[in-house]
C-alpha cells in the first residue's frame, strides 16, 4: 500500500531534504575554512614579499589595511593594500612603499580586468616593470595619455589609470600614516 500524499508528509520529506543539505553544506564549511585562510595568508605573505625589500617581521594595522616591515627594529617598508575602479571593476593592489616614500615594487591582489587585454596588469612585464623604483617627487604619476609618466598597457587605457590610482591611493595613505614618522 502506498503511503497517501498530504501536507504533513510534504512538510516532513521537505524539512529532512533542507536538514540532510544543510549537514553537508556546514560539513563542506567545516572541512575548507582553515585551508581557505591559510592560502589566503599565503597569498598576502608572498604579495608582501614581493613588494617590499628583505624584512624579518611584519605588523599589521587593521584600521588602515597596511603592513610595516621591519628588519630588526628599522622600518624598512610598508605594504599598503590599495584599491580603485578598472574597466571590469575593483582592481585591488598591495603597494610597497620604502620609508623615503618611493614605490619599491607593486602586485594585483584582484582583478575583474577583461581577459587579453586589461588583466596584462598582471602579466605585462613592461608595464609591471615601470612601478620598481617609481618615484613620486620625480615623476608624474599618471598615464602618458595624461601628461604624466606612466605608460599604458596596449588598450587597456582604463585599467591602466585604475593602476595609476590604485598607487597614487597607496602614497595618499603612507602620508597619512606618517611614513618616515614610524621609523
Amino acid at each position: 500500500m502506498a503511503v497517501k500524499s498530504n501536507l504533513t508528509n510534504m512538510v516532513l520529506v521537505l524539512g529532512l531534504t533542507c536538514l540532510f543539505c544543510s549537514a553537508i553544506l556546514g560539513g563542506a564549511y567545516v572541512l575548507t575554512k582553515d585551508p581557505i585562510e591559510a592560502a589566503a595568508v599565503q597569498k598576502t605573505n608572498n604579495a608582501i614579499a614581493q613588494v617590499l625589500p628583505h624584512f624579518e617581521t611584519t605588523e599589521y594595522d587593521e584600521d588602515h589595511n597596511y603592513f610595516t616591515a621591519y628588519d630588526g627594529d628599522r622600518v624598512v617598508g610598508y605594504a599598503i593594500v590599495s584599491s580603485s575602479m578598472g574597466f571590469g571593476g575593483a582592481l585591488t593592489l598591495m603597494v610597497g612603499v620604502t620609508p623615503d616614500g618611493v614605490v619599491y615594487n607593486t602586485s594585483v591582489l584582484e582583478h575583474s580586468e577583461t581577459p587579453g587585454l586589461g588583466a596584462k596588469c598582471t602579466t605585462d612585464a613592461r608595464f609591471m616593470g615601470q612601478w620598481k623604483g617609481f618615484d613620486p617627487s620625480v615623476k608624474k604619476l599618471s598615464v602618458t595619455k595624461d601628461g604624466g609618466d606612466v605608460d599604458a598597457i596596449t588598450a587597456s587605457t582604463i585599467t591602466s589609470r585604475a593602476y595609476a590610482q590604485a598607487v597614487a591611493n597607496a602614497l595618499l595613505m603612507f602620508e597619512e600614516i606618517g611614513g618616515q614618522d614610524n621609523e
